[in-house]
């Protein structure tokens, strides 16, 4: 019905009285005069119009739910500063006392070598000889528990951050590192991270959709790797009784790489020069996809498909191209891993 609309849009006047064939799902045709094609067309259009706007509420609704959602973690993140704060600020003080009392303990040992037995039983029941090795090593340890939460604290609220209407610098290396401290808990110890990071400058841009672009990407890079784990773990309990005895050949370790540097550009016209970009590699090491694959997941940027493990993806590319104004590009290649360039 739209291809014999339009057909009859391009008809000449003396033309429009004559019906328009029109082929129908089960293979037989029927034929419409003008008006009765313009009917099905404008009941055609005012559908999609229908569903185009159901989808931009559904769209409008869920963009609310998502922001929401960062406002509550946002102030969960700030509700666990505050005690944070609170243990790190005392932990120096916590620290001082501590070696003062065993600074004095010391000394009254060595002014007073006859020790009265009460305190020396004492000394026994609370192992004190012990209690001097190991109490440093406690408060080392809270420190280091509590920076752990303050710098996941720190990411939370980096990750849920609203951008501001202009953008505005911002450390990427500082969003990649709170990045994968946000996915630790995805990332096993058979997953090793390698970071490259070259002198970079602040970058003016706005930070908690880039953010979100890492996490869609590095999201990706894990799957793939889990997934050539499950498939090698499969191999190697399934595979021929025969061969049950021959030791299997040691498959690589699972790595993702991240690259980053500044890089200049050509402009292509005579006498300007070269622009400088950033530049962020983001590969792994896993199972790949074929070129259909890679095909379909390329078509899914242009065309914004909305699907399954495109979405995430897709969007990305859209945050990278449309909002910064730079590029995407995804490279892979069977048994060898997937690449994604951020320029």
């Amino acid at each position: 019905i739209l291809d014999a609309a339009r057909e009859a849009l391009r008809l000449s006047p003396e033309l429009l009285s004559e019906p328009s064939l029109v082929g129908r799902a089960n293979g037989e045709h029927e034929l419409l005069n003008v008006h009765e094609l313009n009917i099905a067309y404008w009941h055609i259009r005012g559908i999609e119009t229908q569903l185009r706007f159901e989808q931009m509420q559904t769209q409008m609704i869920q963009t609310e739910k998502m922001a929401s959602l960062g406002r509550l973690v946002d102030g969960v993140a700030h509700e666990i500063l505050d005690p944070v704060g609170f243990i790190w600020g005392n932990l120096t003080y916590v620290s001082e006392y501590g070696n003062s009392l065993l600074e004095l303990i010391s000394a009254y040992e060595q002014c007073l070598p006859d020790i009265p037995e009460p305190i020396a039983d004492l000394s026994t029941d609370i192992e004190l000889d012990f209690l001097k090795q190991d109490f440093p090593r406690a408060l080392s340890s809270i420190k280091n528990g509590a920076e752990r939460l303050r710098k996941l604290a720190f990411s939370l609220q980096n990750f849920c951050h609203i951008d501001d209407v202009y953008p505005k610098p911002a450390d990427l290396h500082a969003c990649l590192d709170s990045v994968l401290l946000l996915l630790q808990s995805r990332l096993s110890s058979e997953i090793e991270i390698l970071k490259n990071y070259g002198n970079l400058p602040p970058v003016s841009c706005y930070a908690g959709q880039l953010i979100q672009v890492f996490v869609n990407i590095i999201s990706h890079c894990i799957d793939g790797l889990i997934n050539q784990a499950v498939s090698q773990k499969f191999e190697q309990e399934f595979r021929d009784p025969v061969m049950a005895g021959t030791p299997i050949e040691l498959q690589r370790k699972s790595r993702i790489e991240i690259v980053t540097e500044v890089s200049n550009r050509a402009s292509g016209i005579p006498g300007v020069p070269p622009s400088r970009w950033v530049w962020v590699k983001i590969a792994d090491n896993g199972l790949g996809m074929s070129p259909p694959e890679l095909q379909e997941l390329q078509t899914s940027f242009i065309h914004g498909k909305k699907g399954d493990k495109e979405t995430s993806l897709a969007s990305s590319y859209w945050i990278i191209t449309a909002k910064h104004g730079g590029e995407l590009h995804v490279s892979s290649q069977l048994d060898k891993g997937t690449e994604f360039e951020i320029l």
